[in-house]
């Protein structure tokens, strides 16, 4: 029999961060899952369109409290043990802002993220583009894929939209909402540098503090303050301590002038650990290309194009510019492109701007986050901007509840969504590498327990005490956050 003519329980379309925690959680669950990725390998945002430096920031809240457990923390805790990822840093400026980071060398994330797979008895198709569904009035029952066999239908009793882009909730009829090609955020393509001097550039660092921008460590919940932030910076010793830098503020206007520097992204990096010790610097602000729908290839193309133009820029001003990137070189290009915003479906709730602000908890949660809402990207040297008909940004105070219900699109039976596309408004979208992991592994577990119990994730709503207590029982946090001083006393 060929495998095409196989039924899965759960079908789980794309291979991103979503996709990964959806697939492994759901067969983890006892579900016979099935995950289709259309490259060749796994991990979206992580490895591929990355790696972000967002990667684990905010798995600690404002107030010191882990909110993230499950796959996402699962994979970092594997990672810290085998030496491939650094202890979260938790200096003391970013103690109080929540955006502690924890940073992971992504290629041997990827490595691992295979290994799960296997463990878990994940079915992986790769090379394999879902470019249908299958359906018996509103009730989706299969995809249709394209690859080297040409195109088969491939039966499934729940599948889940991992695409990132809804692109399959779309190809199901489900509603959907974007912003227009003119309003949408720039996209980005990333790449990693080697040979940098670090206690040449740490040395600029602490001569000229002012030249680095604080908000990203500012929150008015606990008193930060950006004298606070300059002050830390003049005593850095190691860019570990950072994590990243953004800004070069005189250095850019400088290049600007010159035309040394494109208009169109701000000046800064994160950092990558690799084996022994070694980091590298990693650029996924230094290119933006906006005006371009991901639901239009002839965009998505425009920006490939755009942002390559805009990356050698970017390099020769870190290399003409910036004291310690004199001998450095580039490692790596990343081949896909970072997309920041796209179609969301509309699900039996939608997560709001004033959700976030006021860290609301809601009865049906499948996990929290504290990232803050309102803030997009801009294709200028501001890079982000707050929407004015919002007003300031929306830092909540502690942690919000994600709804299980953002996850189920209306009127479409037998699917849901997870990742960047679930049910928000703009403000809330969901788009961190740990949101879509926890609301991914919400989806897995939700889809293991409506293909065993012949129910659907709608009828599921009526009552998720069953998803919350696997949710729990996979290490997932829920209810409370879990308070700790240390990264070892979370091993």
């Amino acid at each position: 029999m060929s495998r095409y003519d196989e039924t899965f329980d759960v079908i789980v379309c794309g291979g991103g961060t979503s996709g990964v925690a959806a697939a492994i959680s759901s067969a983890r669950a006892g579900a016979k899952t099935l995950l289709i990725e259309r490259l060749g390998t796994l991990g979206g945002q992580m490895n591929v369109s990355g790696p972000p430096g967002f990667a684990y920031v905010r798995i600690i809240n404002c107030f010191n409290e882990r909110e993230v457990g499950g796959i996402l923390y699962e994979t970092y805790v594997r990672l810290y043990k085998a030496g491939h990822a650094l202890p979260h840093l938790r200096y003391r400026y970013r103690a109080k802002s929540g955006a502690a980071f924890a940073y992971v060398d992504p290629e041997w994330w990827c490595l691992l993220i295979f290994k799960m797979m296997e463990e878990a008895g994940v079915t992986l198709l790769l090379d394999s583009l879902v470019v249908g569904v299958t359906k018996e009035g509103n009730t989706v029952n299969g995809v249709i894929v394209e690859n080297a066999d040409g195109r088969n239908t491939i039966k499934g009793k729940i599948v889940i939209d991992c695409t990132g882009e809804a692109y399959v909730a779309m190809q199901a009829g489900a509603e959907t909402v974007c912003v227009s090609r003119e309003e949408v955020q720039p996209h980005t393509l990333a790449f990693t540098a080697d040979g940098v001097d670090w206690d040449r550039l740490l040395d600029y660092v602490r001569r000229n503090p002012e030249e680095f921008t604080p908000n990203h460590v500012m929150n008015p919940h606990t008193g930060t303050s950006p004298e606070e932030y300059y002050e830390l910076l003049r005593n850095v010793t190691d860019i570990k301590e950072l994590g990243e830098l953004m800004g070069f503020i005189e250095l850019r206007d400088m290049a600007l002038a010159n035309g040394d520097w494109h208009p169109y992204s701000g000046v800064g990096f994160f950092i990558i650990p690799r084996e022994g010790g070694h980091v590298q610097a990693h650029f996924q602000h230094s290119t933006h290309c906006g005006n371009a729908l991901p639901t239009s290839a002839w965009d998505l193309t425009k920006a490939n194009i755009e942002c390559r133009k805009q990356l050698e820029i970017a390099w020769r001003f870190f290399k003409k510019y910036v004291p310690g990137f004199e001998n450095a070189y580039i490692t790596r290009m990343c081949t896909e492109l970072r997309l920041r915003e796209g179609p969301r479906i509309v699900g039996d709730y939608v997560l709001t701007r004033q959700d976030v602000l006021e860290a609301r908890k809601f009865p049906d949660a499948i996990g929290k986050s504290s990232f803050p809402a309102g803030g997009y990207h801009v294709a200028s040297t501001d890079t982000l901007a707050v929407n004015e008909d919002e007003g300031s940004l929306a830092l909540p105070k502690g942690s919000y509840d994600i709804p299980y219900r953002c996850l189920v699109p209306v009127k479409i039976d037998n699917l849901l969504a997870a990742g960047k596309c679930v049910s928000t408004d703009r403000a809330a979208y969901l788009r961190y590498l740990q949101q879509t992991m926890v609301t991914g592994q919400a989806a897995g577990v939700a889809s293991a327990i409506c293909a065993q119990d012949g129910i659907t994730p709608r009828e599921l709503e009526n009552d998720v005490s069953k998803l919350q207590s696997i949710l729990i029982e996979q290490g997932a946090i829920i209810f409370d956050t879990v308070e700790r001083e240390n990264i070892e006393s979370w091993l």
